[in-house]
């Protein structure tokens, strides 16, 4: 078994539909105070697979930022990788792996490498975890779960993380469909307040950085109004500077729906190789009843198809239509314009320093 790692530039790493493996992903965390570092993985793909050929090679480009915790330690995060999706049974054979050749690359005082797997959620397959009314209940507890993923490990250390990073559960649309197929797959309240919101004369316009004030106005509305953490205005500015803006990299679009002049709803689409993704949105908590967002969002869609996507991804969902869920109704909102749900295997975390990796732990469960 081969997993191999050869140091790569940022801005040399290919751009992928994983919006967070790209160069852009690598500028914008930079600029948040993370080291990024690029890597090319040359995998044998018995590493991955069971019964695969060892002969047959994969390789694959990994993006890895350190962040500090103070100026003696930090950790290592890779969001949403490595790409490579080995079958369910190699799963952590393959993390072990690759966290052991990655060691030598990281600083000294790098105590644990957290990896925010973007993989289907092993537990998502299995029917014991659905209720009657075929809501998924989630994976079961972490010691279960690392019981299972340390499974062929040496090591047997790769832990469950005390929380999640980024969106653990999302929608995907098939823009491989027609316009009119996506329409009519739509739930038919969905479909109803799309066309309302057009017929109220809601308009979609895009619009460049000079109207950045203008998103934040709606962004800081709808934080305080759903009790979310703020953000200040040049966190989202730098979205803006650091996009490649064309097909190679990613682009950019900042979309607002307005009525009479008044902006009512906007958001930021990121358009990543074949993949459109519902990154940011925001709206007036006033004249709902326009449906703004809901013409946003299929403006938003239907962009993205344009541009040759063959995905959307809505981005940050619930896991279920369970109505005490805090993304209850975001995911009723969400789920109506149709698409899949997929559930993700969320952060996992291989100690290089056990009895740091303890402590640290423990402050996070505190907080």
């Amino acid at each position: 078994m081969i997993c191999q790692l050869d140091k790569k530039r940022i801005e040399d790493l290919e751009t992928t539909n994983i919006l967070t493996q790209t160069p852009f992903w690598g500028r914008i965390k930079r600029n948040q105070g993370l080291l990024p570092l690029g890597f090319e993985m040359t995998v044998s793909e018995d590493l991955l697979y069971e019964e695969a050929d060892a002969r047959l090679k994969t390789e694959d480009d990994l993006l890895v930022f350190t962040k500090y915790i103070d100026k003696n330690t930090c950790y290592a995060y890779v969001p949403y990788g490595p790409k490579l999706e080995p079958s369910f049974e190699n799963q952590g054979l393959f993390l072990e792996h690759l966290s052991e050749v990655i060691k030598p690359h990281l600083p000294q005082q790098c105590m644990f490498i957290r990896y925010d797997l973007m993989w289907e959620n092993q537990w998502s397959r299995e029917e014991q975890y659905f209720d009657d009314s075929g809501n998924w209940m989630g994976a079961p507890d972490s010691k279960t779960q690392e019981f299972r993923l340390n499974f062929k490990t040496t090591n047997w250390c790769l832990k469950k993380s005390v929380g999640d990073i980024l969106p653990k559960n999302t929608i995907f649309l098939d823009l491989n469909l027609t316009e009119r197929e996506l329409f009519r797959n739509m739930r038919y309240n969905t479909r109803y307040n799309v066309q309302k919101g057009f017929k109220n004369g809601i308009s979609i316009k895009e619009y460049g950085l000079e109207y950045i004030s203008e998103w934040y106005k709606l962004y800081a509305d709808t934080a305080i109004r759903h009790g979310m953490a703020l953000q200040n205005e040049e966190f989202f500015s730098n979205i803006f500077t650091n996009q490649d803006n064309n097909k190679k990299g990613v682009t950019v679009k900042l979309l607002m729906a307005e009525r009479n002049g008044e902006f009512l709803s906007s958001m930021f689409l990121l358009l990543s190789k074949k993949r459109g993704t519902y990154l940011y949105g925001a709206s007036t908590s006033l004249k709902n009843n326009l449906m703004a967002s809901y013409a946003l969002q299929w403006e938003s869609i239907r962009i993205s198809k344009q541009w040759e996507c063959t995905e959307y991804d809505m981005f940050g969902t619930a896991p279920n239509l369970k109505k005490n869920h805090p993304l209850h109704g975001v995911h009723i909102y969400k789920k109506g314009f149709g698409g899949n749900l997929y559930h993700r295997m969320g952060c996992w975390d291989y100690p290089y320093n056990k009895q740091f990796y303890e402590a640290y732990r423990l402050q996070e469960l505190k907080n």
